[in-house]
């Protein structure tokens, strides 16, 4: 067995241990009361077990306002979040390329952002209510303030970090803006890029839930409260992992979609075209 291989079964056998081992801590402070019953105390791993089964054997039913399964309470809260996300990927992006590539407007402009990188993005609610008078827009917004600071520092850090060699070189080569952005800026800056889109739909997925248990209505944040009102904890502990595995998976998948596009065992050749005849290779990490 290669050593490799060792560290993957030492591995698992760790995490299945921790897993036991949680179950049973589980179990033993749930108690008597863990039968999930309502008003019986914490409901131990059997009875959220038992949730599960019959909130995914049927996830999709609409049964008016306050009764809808959980998949498209999920859906709900999935449409808000890329909504308010992508918004504030696109934005985020543009600023800190621009934040980036000159430091005289990256000191001028670092002070407005320490003041409001530190606002928790659920203070923004009441005036985002106010300003458009419509809980669902609101709770967008929400998501697009929690999302925009993580990659606005990582692109403006990934921008500034690009080497000179790389710039000058667009620049002799006569590239428009256009074009040395998409094939010269962006390319060497990726990197730092994904790893601020990573942390960003973290703190978009946390904030939209809080939000929802605000404005009420539909989303996974409101079908938390809603069964904490109705006491069935039970739902709202399958809720709560439910959530967890969503957001693993959210940030599984842009991960692996960052080490698809950017093979980190090699340099990737950007090819930048010249005035004149023949082509000119510049070669991006």
């Amino acid at each position: 067995m290669t050593p490799a291989r060792q560290e993957r079964l030492r591995a698992a056998v760790y995490g299945l241990v921790l897993l036991v081992s949680f179950l049973v801590m589980w179990q033993l402070v749930a108690g008597a009361g863990g039968k999930g019953g309502k008003g019986a105390g914490i409901p131990g791993p059997l009875a959220v077990a038992q949730t599960a089964w019959v909130m995914l054997s049927d996830p999709f039913y609409d049964r008016g306002p306050n009764d809808k399964g959980f998949g498209l309470q999920l859906g709900y809260s999935l449409v808000r979040m890329m909504g308010g996300y992508l918004c504030a990927s696109v934005v985020a992006i543009m600023v800190g390329v621009a934040l980036g590539s000159s430091p005289a407007l990256f000191k001028a402009a670092n002070p407005f952002i320490q003041i409001m990188k530190p606002i928790s993005p659920l203070a923004w609610m009441p005036l985002f209510l106010y300003t458009l008078k419509n809980a669902g827009q609101a709770a967008v917004l929400v998501i697009f303030v929690s999302s925009l600071w993580p990659t606005m520092a990582n692109t403006a850090f990934g921008v500034g970090s690009i080497k000179k060699d790389y710039l000058n070189v667009s620049r002799l080569l006569q590239l428009s803006w256009p074009r040395r952005f998409f094939q010269v800026i962006l390319p060497a800056a990726a990197p730092a890029i994904l790893a601020g889109l990573r942390i960003s739909i973290g703190s978009a997925w946390v904030a939209i839930v809080a939000a929802e248990m605000l404005i009420g209505g539909t989303g996974v944040g409101y079908f938390v409260w809603n069964e904490w009102n109705n006491l069935a904890l039970d739902s709202v502990i399958f809720a709560i992992f439910a959530i967890g595995a969503v957001g693993v998976l959210l940030d599984f998948g842009l991960g692996r979609e960052g080490h698809a596009r950017l093979p980190p065992d090699r340099p990737r050749d950007q090819v930048l075209p010249r005035s004149g005849r023949g082509r000119a290779r510049l070669c991006l990490p």
